[in-house]
Formats: structure tokens, C-alpha cells, sequence
């Protein structure tokens, strides 16, 4: 049986912790596996006190995980710290300049420096290995880089934010709003004290552009995505799309047109009968459209300890299991120095149409008048209706569906509505997918 693989982690929090633990009780089932064993040699962490719930006596200790990546001791170097730059960033860039492989979980590291890293990596004939970084215990990462050659992929989406998935659920199973659904959130442990990352689609764009690049063989363009949270859903928008045959998920969306590739993270309507409508709760999904496998979808948990460290453990296996001369894949599906500029796609028209849900005073010819400025923005109504009765401040909702017509269009025709002042509160617009 070859030497065991000797690896260093720098980041003992929840997944920290918790690979510790699997590694601990799964050790002889994992040697059996690799044909050696898995050792944790060494560690880093800010607190050398905290107790893990695990025994760290045999393993060295390093305050500095940029030392720890450095260190003769290990063969590969495991980074669960977080953030996109300071000591996580040094610690993996060190890592690989010393040859040594890396396991990230950290998608905000990779949206900003993938693609820099990967070039190391690739000069340097070690492995960056990063299933854990999106969509947590769902092999999307190995499918898409390994599983799927000679595919050529069209569109990948998909829900990749397990706290709003959570939100939206319960706001529609429970028929309550978003703040009480976010403090109950807050208090299971799914969202974070400040949870503007999550809600508002930072997580969701980070994770996307990781497979853009992946899909389509361009450089990691984070900063390239239309994005918006989910923070503006009420009861309203869950009521009217449920009785439209709809439901409202947060999506993040990429897909290559003929003008280039299209980023985009929202909340979007899908039709109740699609398979990613029945995706609940904290779990996430991500669906790839390819040429000859048609659409495959991959769902499963997304977040949380055990799920994060599964996926970094299947990192670390595919690690032990290679053997030195082997020549490793490239980190994003291509070479990183072959890896096309990533070109923004002009706006088109969005075949799915848009869901307008506009809330106005009670008064003669204000049909006519949100009628007129859709025409004058060519946007075709499939219908425009009066939601509920007037309210004892005279207000009436109208609800709006669209068909295929451009995200400028929408909010030229929406902005001539505001102007004109016939509306109480601020419009709502959210994308219609079809798709089944």
C-alpha cells in the first residue's frame, strides 16, 4: 500500500470541524477506497483553545496558514477559511507556488482569483480541487469538469442558495412574509446575522460564475451578473404567481447567445409542473442543458457541515488516488492561459415574458394609461388584470404578464407608469421561465 496522503487544513469552523470528525470515523473505509490512507498532519485556526468535539493532540499546530501551506509536512493543502482575499488567498496562493495540491471550498476566492490560481496549479502539475465551493454536496463541479466531455452545454441554472430557498418556501407553504421567514432563518442556523450575501444573490453570483467558466470556457467574470435578491417578494407576488400556475425561486442563470454570454441571478416564475419548482427548502439544484444529454439536473444539499466536508472529502480522495507522473486535467475544463475573455451578451429578447404586479390609485383611465405605455415600449400583454378589490385607501393591484419582450423595455414602460403618477408603491417585475 503506497505512503499515506498527508494533509494540512487550515479552517477548523463547521466544516472544518466536521471533516475532521469524517475522517476520524470513515478513515479505514476511505483507505480501503484510495489504496492508502488519509492523514491530517497538521492545523490552523485563530483559536488554538475552542474545543472542535474532535482530538487534534496528534496533529501540529500552525497560527499562520500561509506557513502551514508552505510546510514540508503535508502533500496537500485543505483551505475552509473563507473570503476572497487576506489569509485565505495567500494561504492557497503559497500552497501551490510550494507544489502542493489544494481543496477550497471557497467560491468567493475562486469568482475573484480562479482563474490566476488555476494557472499555478496547472504550471506548477498540482491539483486545485474545489467541488465544495458550489452547491455543497452535489458533485456539480466533477460532472461538468470530468463526467461530461464532448458536450457542448447551452444554458446551466439553477437554485444554489439554500437560505433563499428556505425563505421562499415557507413564505409560500405558510402564506407569511419575508422578515418573519428571515428571523426564523436566522434562528436554525441557515442565514447569518447579516444576511445581505445570501438574500440579495452575492452567494448565488459567486457560484455561477464558476460554472460559467466551466460551461463555456471562458475566463470567471463575477463582476459581469445582473443581479437582484429576493428581499422585495411579499405575499402578493407569491399569491399571484401561485394562481398563474407559477412559483417564485431565486435562479442563477448563464447561457451563451450568438452576441456572447448571458449572466443573470433573480427571482424568477416557474411553472408549478417543472422539475426545479419541486426543489424546497434549504436544497439546491443545478440543471445543465448540453447537446447530447439534453438537460441533466443535479439536486441534493447545499449547505451545512457535513454536506460541505463531503465534498472536500471526495476532493482529497480523487488526490490520494492519483500517483506521481500523472498528468492532471485542467482546473476549469480548459487550460487557464487557453481560457476565452468572457464577453457580455448583448440584451435580447427574454422568451418567458415578464410577471409586472403594479399597485395604483382607483381612478378613471389608469388602465389606459399602463395600456398605452406598454404599446409605446412594443410590449405585447398576454393579459393585464385587476387583482382583489379597492381597499379603503382606493388602491387597486394590477397584474400584468408580458410576452417575450427585453428587460428595457419592461423598465422603460414601468419608469413612464411611475412618472405619470399612478402608482402607490414600488412595481414589482419578475421573469417568467417556461421552460418545463
Amino acid at each position: 500500500m503506497a505512503e499515506a496522503l498527508r494533509v494540512g487544513i487550515a479552517g477548523l469552523g463547521t466544516v472544518g470541524s466536521s471533516l475532521l470528525k469524517m475522517l476520524d470515523n470513515k478513515g479505514t473505509e476511505l483507505t480501503r477506497q484510495c489504496g492508502r490512507e488519509i492523514m491530517p498532519v497538521a492545523v490552523s485556526a485563530r483559536d488554538r483553545n475552542r474545543n472542535r468535539g474532535v482530538d487534534l493532540t496528534s496533529a501540529k499546530w500552525f497560527d499562520d496558514p500561509v506557513e502551514l501551506a508552505q510546510s514540508s509536512d503535508i502533500e496537500v493543502f485543505v483551505e475552509l477559511i473563507g473570503g476572497q482575499d487576506g489569509a485565505a488567498l495567500a494561504s492557497v496562493r503559497a500552497a501551490l507556488e510550494a507544489g502542493r495540491h489544494v481543496v477550497t471550498a471557497n467560491k468567493a476566492l475562486l469568482s475573484k482569483h480562479g482563474v490566476e490560481l488555476a494557472a499555478i496549479a496547472e504550471e506548477k502539475g498540482v491539483l486545485l480541487n474545489y467541488e465544495a465551493a458550489v452547491a455543497g454536496g452535489i458533485p456539480v463541479i466533477k460532472t461538468m469538469r470530468e463526467a461530461m466531455a464532448g458536450n457542448h452545454v447551452s444554458r446551466v441554472f439553477g437554485i444554489m442558495n439554500g437560505t433563499a430557498n428556505y425563505i421562499l418556501t415557507r413564505m409560500e407553504a405558510e402564506g407569511i412574509g419575508f422578515e418573519e421567514c428571515l428571523k426564523d432563518a436566522q434562528r436554525l442556523g441557515y442565514a447569518e446575522a447579516d444576511p445581505t450575501f445570501d438574500i440579495e444573490g452575492h452567494d448565488t453570483a459567486h457560484k455561477l460564475s464558476i460554472l460559467t467558466s466551466l460551461a463555456f470556457g471562458c475566463e470567471i467574470s463575477a463582476d459581469n451578473i445582473y443581479m437582484e435578491g429576493i428581499s422585495n417578494i411579499t405575499q402578493a407576488d407569491i399569491r399571484a404567481a401561485s394562481e398563474l400556475g407559477f412559483r417564485i425561486k431565486l435562479l442563477g442563470v448563464a447561457q451563451k447567445t450568438e452576441s456572447g454570454i448571458e449572466q443573470r441571478v433573480h427571482p424568477t416564475m416557474v411553472p408549478v409542473s417543472s422539475v426545479i419548482a419541486q426543489v424546497h427548502g434549504v436544497t439546491n439544484a443545478v440543471a445543465i442543458e448540453t447537446d447530447m444529454l439534453g438537460e441533466l439536473l443535479l439536486s441534493g444539499p447545499g449547505a451545512g457541515g457535513d454536506a460541505t466536508a463531503s465534498a472536500v472529502i471526495g476532493d482529497i480522495a480523487d488526490i490520494a488516488k492519483s500517483r506521481p507522473g500523472f498528468q492532471h486535467g485542467p482546473v476549469f475544463g480548459w487550460p487557464a492561459k487557453e481560457l476565452a475573455p468572457y464577453k457580455r451578451a448583448r440584451m435580447r429578447a427574454h422568451a418567458g415574458g415578464y410577471f409586472i404586479r403594479l399597485t395604483v390609485h382607483d381612478r378613471t383611465g389608469v388602465f389606459a394609461a399602463i395600456a398605452t405605455r406598454m404599446a409605446d415600449s412594443d410590449i405585447s400583454l398576454e393579459s393585464i388584470v385587476q387583482h382583489g378589490e379597492a381597499t379603503v385607501e382606493a388602491h387597486k393591484t394590477v397584474i400584468l404578464v408580458t410576452h417575450e419582450t427585453t428587460e428595457a423595455a419592461v423598465r422603460k414602460a414601468v419608469d413612464g407608469i411611475t412618472e405619470d403618477g399612478h402608482l402607490t408603491t414600488k412595481p414589482q417585475v419578475i421573469r417568467i421561465e417556461r421552460a418545463e
